[in-house]
């Protein structure tokens, strides 16, 4: 048996000791001082964040991007709060409306982004959320990379403002590690992770993929599923925007239950996925937890499996540490490692049982509506 589980242990290593090494190989984007040339339609759906909107609203106003080489889009996802009023109040760039979503799938998100691209007047889509916030030169370095670069798609980062609460803590932490193997996963040239709170890409090229076409039976997945489209189609020319200054920030799940919420909505999508290497990932990891979960019971009872505990719960503390401290120095968040040794010992917990609620829990709510897994 330890046999097995020493296995598991050497796949994980080599997984993320090459996300490691991909991340080092993304380079930090240096802004050139080039002119402002390309435009763009940002992209936000929402329903029901009048809490959320007005941090969003006024990072918005700061951009600092000549007014008349973008326009600003909100759709609206049946709102019943007063969402709409505060949007309404606010001018920003040259072009600021508001459109009604037209739903055509089991996927609002995807129905809205899609209702927008076609009202939208620029090729350059940029996609965030209702509650996130954007930094002031987030515009400036989209343009100032895609001058520098030939791309497609570009993926830039995103991170939680966070109090001291364990909870949010653990968020944050759990949410680097994911920011990192996708930075990881770009520098090995095995892109398969993006998150549409920052995305751009060219509307050209989302109609010729056939937008969310074959991928909106799933409720999520607006950025993963069209990353893997466009990736197939054009695999030199999606990127990573590796720039601090472009660096969306959201806020974390309040609550452990809506945690688990979002945490099954994103595991929803992962049997639909094409992408082998994202499923052995997927599997992987699972494994993995589930390994160090299993040799912990078990060393409670026999204590010749207390090394073997030691040793591979070890590696896992060592390696997943490298590449979340590293996303950490680069959100500017590395004080936060300081909550790790919690995150990584609850983690095994959270991700099994996760994984395993997916085969039990036929639907999540969200945004106050209830889906399939």
């Amino acid at each position: 048996m330890l046999y097995i589980f020493f296995l598991i242990t050497f796949i994980y290593s080599v997984l993320i000791v090459a996300f490691i090494i991909g991340y080092d190989k993304i380079e930090p984007v240096e802004n050139k001082s080039t002119l402002p040339k390309n435009s763009f339609s940002i992209l936000i759906p929402f329903r029901n964040e009048a809490e959320n909107l007005p941090q969003l609203l006024e990072s918005l106003l700061r951009l600092e991007y000549p007014l008349d080489l973008f326009e600003t889009l909100f759709i609206d996802d049946a709102s019943t709060d007063n969402s709409k009023e505060i949007i309404g109040k606010f001018k920003l760039g040259k072009t600021n409306k508001i459109i009604e979503n037209i739903r055509r799938s089991n996927s609002p998100k995807k129905d809205a982004i899609e209702t927008a691209i076609h009202q939208s007047k620029y090729d350059w889509i940029l996609t965030t959320d209702a509650d996130c916030k954007i930094p002031k030169n987030w515009l400036l370095e989209f343009d100032n990379f895609l001058q520098q670069n030939d791309s497609k798609m570009v993926c830039a980062p995103v991170t939680y403002t966070v109090n001291n609460s364990l909870l949010q803590q653990f968020q944050l932490l759990d949410f680097m590690s994911l920011i990192g193997v996708t930075i990881g996963g770009f520098g090995i040239r095995k892109p398969f992770l993006c998150n549409g709170a920052n995305l751009c890409y060219s509307k050209k090229v989302f109609l010729e993929v056939d937008g969310f076409n074959g991928n909106n039976k799933m409720a999520s997945g607006d950025d993963i599923f069209l990353l893997e489209k466009i990736t197939n189609k054009y695999p030199s020319q999606v990127h990573y925007l590796k720039s601090s200054e472009a660096i969306v920030t959201t806020i974390p799940q309040p609550t452990l239950n809506e945690l688990v919420s979002q945490r099954l909505r994103w595991a929803s999508k992962t049997s639909s996925y094409d992408n082998w290497f994202v499923k052995l990932i997927g599997i992987t990891v699972f494994l993995m937890n589930l390994s160090v979960l299993f040799l912990f019971i078990i060393m409670l009872f026999k204590t010749e499996y207390t090394i073997p505990f030691i040793a591979i719960f070890s590696i896992k503390f060592f390696l997943d540490f490298i590449i979340i401290y590293k996303t950490l120095i680069f959100t500017k968040q590395s004080k936060n490692i300081l909550f790790y040794p919690f995150s990584t010992l609850f983690y095994p917990f959270f991700n099994v049982f996760i994984v395993l609620l997916t085969f039990i829990r036929k639907k999540y709510h969200w945004k106050d509506r209830y889906f399939n897994t």
